[in-house]
């Protein structure tokens, strides 16, 4: 170890939680919608995929008025109005130009901040936290605003059956704030990797609805997932067993048991919330977090090991011992019906 922190000195600036909020879509899709289009048993979908219902946004609903929600939830969570940086990671902008996160910033009244989308599909959340945990180290903010949002339903073919049942649309949010390594809430190291010669396996052509390769997709989840985990836990210090809450991104129920016996973490250690909610993409992991914070799961001092994977080929990792602080849902989330014919 090189630095201050190796001579016993001041430990180096850390990037640490300190609000959190979501945004759930506002159409309940239940299975059954779902599995009469496809001609399928009732329990088709949730047998494969541990999904039991979905929701989903209006033609309507852009990828920033989810963002905007779940921004407004987490600033609020943070007990502040503003921030100095602002990443939206999505796989849905709203345009192919400009950016999603420069109007999110505008409609939040952070004029003149940086604002820039991140683009790594499902492990958008472990890449723009890396960047945000950079303008905290070198002191270009010292509060950064972490946006995820999707509506990846409106890239879905609804014939599709390897991937018509799967994903949900949402937005969730984090305020980092310049802190000190070692803090309740800390970022630990986070571990980031690509490879690019499988983007095959889940694309969406121009112009054209998802396809997906699944079983490719499944074996490279579980693969890049189980060892980006575990080279997060040993650059953060801590073993497997040091773990108290491992959280996947919630893909497939079939994929998050698979990593977390490759991992050798029980169940009640592994969060698993994708029966209500779907694949929510980039914004999956916030919300498993929220949830489990909010009905206990999840405490203050726990130390939480995360890990996402997605299109790209993209995926990463991190750690951090979660922090005292409240998680607020957006107010203004409403469950509706989403007729069959839709």
């Amino acid at each position: 170890m090189t630095g201050p922190a190796a001579g016993g000195g001041r430990r180096p600036p850390a990037a640490v939680l300190c609000g959190l909020g979501t945004a759930q879509a506002d159409l309940l899709v239940p299975n059954a919608e779902i599995t009469e289009r496809l001609g399928v048993a009732d329990d088709w979908i949730s047998s494969r995929t541990g999904i039991v219902e979905r929701r989903r946004v209006d033609a309507e609903t852009s990828t920033a008025d989810l963002a905007v929600r779940a921004a407004t939830a987490a600033l609020k969570s943070a007990g502040t109005h503003t921030a100095d940086v602002l990443i939206v990671a999505t796989a849905t902008p709203d345009h192919r130009m400009p950016g999603t996160a420069p109007d999110v910033a505008a409609r939040l009244g952070l004029h003149g901040v940086p604002a820039f989308d991140i683009a790594a599909t499902c492990a958008g959340l472990p890449y723009a936290l890396q960047v945000a945990k950079g303008f905290v180290a070198d002191n270009a903010a010292q509060r950064a605003l972490v946006i995820t949002a999707d509506r990846l339903s409106h890239l879905t073919d609804p014939d599709d059956r390897r991937t018509a049942a799967l994903f949900g649309d949402g937005a969730a949010a984090i305020v980092v704030r310049r802190g000190q390594t070692g803090e309740s809430g800390a970022v630990g190291p986070v571990i980031l990797g690509a490879d690019g010669r499988h983007a095959g396996a889940l694309v969406v052509p121009h112009g054209q609805f998802m396809r997906m390769r699944g079983r490719e997709m499944f074996q490279h989840a579980v693969t890049r997932m189980s060892q980006a985990a575990e080279q997060a836990a040993a650059a953060a210090g801590w073993s497997l067993g040091d773990v108290d809450r491992f959280v996947p991104h919630q893909a497939n129920a079939r994929i998050t048991g698979a990593v977390g016996r490759r991992l050798h973490l029980d169940g009640e250690r592994v969060l698993d919330n994708i029966a209500h909610l779907g694949n929510t993409s980039a914004a999956s992991i916030l919300f498993a977090l929220a949830h489990a914070a909010s009905d206990g799961a999840l405490r203050p001092g726990h130390r939480v090991l995360l890990a996402s994977f997605g299109a790209g080929l993209t995926w990463g990792a991190t750690t951090l011992t979660w922090p005292d602080v409240p998680y607020v849902a957006d107010l203004s989330d409403r469950s509706h019906r989403l007729e069959a014919a839709r």
